[in-house]
Formats: structure tokens, C-alpha cells, sequence
């Protein structure tokens, strides 16, 4: 049902248009971008979804990704923002993670169904 409301306003247009603004301003108002975060990088890692996406992310990326933590968690000790210019652009700011996270959601739902499959004998 939800999803359906869902899906109908993401059509609309117009709802489109006015919550624009406050989702760009939420996001600004968040403060992750200021640190030089991606929103990926806000992600729990502690599910075993997110941990085995995670793992299947290319060597440079998991890098970056661990200096973009480290270099927030110095900030962030220091009572700190980085400089305007060095800030996360919104169009820098990709999903890196959420497509890795999607396939293996539905490998794990795809072992869950095959393993609860019951044969029946005739």
C-alpha cells in the first residue's frame, strides 16, 4: 500500500518540484558533506548485507572510502569542517554502495527461498 503512495507521488511532477529544495536543504543541514563524506559512507556496517557489499567493492575504492572515514573522524575529533571548496559536491555525492547492496539483498533472499524450498514426494 505504501508503496504504491510512494510510487504515485515520485511521478508526480509537482511533488517533485517542492520537495526538491527541502531534501537538498536537509541534506545540506546533515553536515556530512562538510566533512567530506558520501552518503554511502554514513551506512551501518555491521549487517552482513552491507559487509559482503563492501567486500565486493574494487581495492581503490575501499581505499578512498577508509580516508574519507579517517579523515572525518579527525575532523570530527578536532571540532573541525574542511574548507568550503574541499566539501562533497552534490553531483560527487553517487551511490557507490547501494547497487552492490541491492544485488546481494537478492542473492541472500534468493538463498533464503531456496533453502526453505520443501520437494513433495507423489
Amino acid at each position: 500500500m505504501l508503496e504504491a503512495v510512494a510510487r504515485t507521488l515520485q511521478a508526480n511532477g509537482a511533488f517533485r518540484a517542492i520537495c526538491r529544495p527541502i531534501a537538498s536543504t536537509w541534506v545540506n543541514l546533515a553536515g556530512y558533506r562538510r566533512l567530506g563524506l558520501r552518503y554511502d559512507d554514513l551506512l551501518r556496517e555491521e549487517t552482513p548485507i552491507i559487509q559482503e557489499a563492501i567486500s565486493r567493492l574494487n581495492r581503490e575504492e575501499i581505499d578512498l572510502r577508509n580516508y574519507r572515514h579517517r579523515r572525518a573522524f579527525q575532523l570530527s575529533l578536532s571540532h573541525q569542517e574542511l574548507p568550503g571548496p574541499q566539501w562533497t559536491k552534490p553531483e560527487d555525492d553517487v551511490q557507490y554502495l547501494q547497487p552492490l547492496i541491492e544485488e546481494v539483498s537478492q542473492e541472500y533472499s534468493e538463498r533464503d527461498a531456496f533453502n526453505s524450498m520443501t520437494s513433495v514426494r507423489k
